[in-house]
């Protein structure tokens, strides 16, 4: 069985729990916004392959 998440909910999730985060603990903006722009680039990257 296979599991298919399209990538622009993928993309809304990651945003709004980011979004979420970051008003819990301002803090980790830094550590949030690296994570997401890993995450979005390896997206890209998969799309593309």
């Amino acid at each position: 069985m296979t599991l298919h998440i399209d990538p622009s909910l993928l993309m809304a999730i990651l945003s709004l729990v980011a979004g979420i985060l970051i008003l819990i603990r301002p803090r980790l903006l830094n550590y949030i916004v690296a994570i997401y722009l890993i995450v979005i680039g390896v997206l890209g990257l998969l799309a593309h392959w």
